[in-house]
């Protein structure tokens, strides 16, 4: 897709090395494919309303896609996660008319045409970091974040605790260790989820006055993202920062949310403190 950009994660190599010992190239290429037009279908809704989702990461378990959504609504944040689901939904569709027109082909796209479905239902689940968990917690927003984070991290722990059950089940006779690595990804993704939509919170921040202030002193050489737990709705956030004992300044919450909206997660909070 223009203007994206992509990268390729060393564990991504491996895995495809991995999938060639294993006899499981096809599949791994499927579901490369499959994951590569899902999150491409989130940067294309996303630039139809003029954000952008330009950074493509290739992970051994699928696609991430990356980018600045500062200021997006309720309804169209819907339509950018939906976007990506539809789309592996309509490619499993095109296969299933293109077997009932010409049977033949079976043979030659079975793989992709299972993988685009698995893809979408997957995806569906109501649990972070997935689509469909994020697309419940857009729903739950009305009734205040915090219940709704909880909420969707019970939902995202259960389904965890199904799949790692599953696995359990199947130690038995051929253990499906897909299982196994789809249950940590989902249990990680619960405590990161609730980062997702912190991070959402913060780019569609609006500042008023009588706010109480809370202010945190942290050390300088911590990350952006380090301090984006001290990010709450109901106070104004001030980072005091200090490195090796010495005060270095403060960093109000619009400069702190400037870095974020810019992508700085990952450089330090001195960084970002205003020049002198």
């Amino acid at each position: 897709m223009p203007g994206v950009k992509l990268r390729i994660h060393p564990l991504f190599l491996a895995a495809g090395l991995f999938s060639v010992f294993t006899g499981d190239l096809m599949l791994f290429l499927a579901a490369t494919v499959a994951a590569v037009e899902h999150e491409c279908a989130h940067a294309f809704v996303a630039r139809r309303y003029g954000f952008i989702l330009d950074k493509l990461v290739l992970m051994p378990y699928g696609a991430v896609i990356a980018g600045d959504l500062s200021g997006i609504g309720k309804k169209q944040e819907l339509a950018v996660l939906a976007a990506g689901p539809l789309a592996n939904a309509c490619t499993a569709l095109f296969f299933a008319a293109l077997w009932w027109l010409w049977p033949e082909t079976y043979a030659y796209t079975d793989t992709a045409a299972y993988v685009s479905a698995a893809l979408f239902l997957v995806n569906l689940l109501p649990a972070y970091p997935l689509d469909g968990g994020r697309i419940l917690h857009l729903a739950l927003s009305r009734f205040g974040e915090a219940r709704a984070r909880l909420v969707c991290r019970a939902v995202t722990l259960l389904t965890a605790a199904g799949a790692a059950g599953y696995f359990v089940w199947t130690c038995f006779s051929d253990p499906a260790w897909s299982a196994l690595v789809f249950a940590v990804l989902l249990a990680a993704g619960a405590f990161g989820g609730a980062q997702y939509r912190r991070l959402a919170f913060a780019r569609g921040r609006r500042f008023t006055r009588g706010v109480e202030e809370r202010r945190v002193v942290i050390d300088a050489s911590r990350t952006v993202q380090d301090a984006l737990r001290y990010l709450t709705e109901e106070k104004y956030l001030v980072l005091v920062l200090y490195a090796a004992g010495e005060y270095l300044g403060e960093l109000t919450e619009e400069e702190y949310l400037a870095a974020l909206s810019a992508g700085k997660y990952a450089e330090p909070l001195s960084e970002c403190l205003p020049k002198l």
